[in-house]
């Protein structure tokens, strides 16, 4: 941690709100990705992301900094999620999109498009989303260290502190998720360019 966001934090600490507001702007992005990696959609990583912040701003006073602050905040962030998912298990509900039906609109092209073809588009997102289905197939613990990991470059040490696990048991476990990953993905290793 850097000598100005230990300043940040600790005006934080003293009530300074334009201090937290600058934590926020640090680091919302990264929150919400990493929410949205968890959680796979738009709405429910915004609601992790919203409670992770106001339980930050509830709780900055008994930061103590033995850890990186970013290492604390993602601990707040994977235990917000859990929490949801420990709510939502117990709540059925059905998503709206599954009754919405929109009409097709054709628009002509004006301008040529040099970017990537619809069909590279196609594959790409095909990949991206066989690959999330994937990772959203872990079990929680498992899914949340390959995000912590592969995404967020987290360390073991860093994921061992977030998780609150010896980092022998976060390498293990890491690894099988890893070996889980390969085993779901290995029908499509052609997809893949394996």
């Amino acid at each position: 941690m850097d000598a100005e966001e230990r300043a940040i934090i600790q005006k934080c600490k003293e009530g300074m709100l334009s201090a937290f507001d600058r934590l926020v702007e640090k680091y919302e992005k990264r929150v919400f990705n990493f929410a949205y990696r968890m959680a796979g959609n738009y709405d429910d990583a915004n609601d992790v992301a919203q409670e992770a912040f106001i339980r930050v701003f509830n709780s900055i006073g008994t930061f103590r900094g033995d850890a990186n602050f970013s290492t604390w905040l993602y601990r707040i962030v994977t235990n917000v999620y859990l929490d949801e998912r420990k709510k939502a298990k117990s709540h059925l509900h059905t998503p709206l999109d599954d009754f919405v039906e929109l009409e097709e609109n054709t628009v002509t092209r004006q301008i040529e498009d040099t970017g990537p073809t619809p069909e590279e588009i196609a594959e790409q997102n095909e990949r991206y989303g066989l690959l999330q289905k994937a990772i959203q197939s872990l079990p929680d613990y498992q899914r949340i260290m390959v995000l912590l990991y592969h995404t967020e470059s987290k360390s073991y040490e860093e994921i061992a502190d977030i998780m609150n696990l010896p980092i022998g048991t976060v390498k293990s476990r890491l690894n099988r998720a890893r070996l889980a990953l390969r085993e779901k993905l290995e029908p499509l290793r052609e997809l893949f360019g394996l």
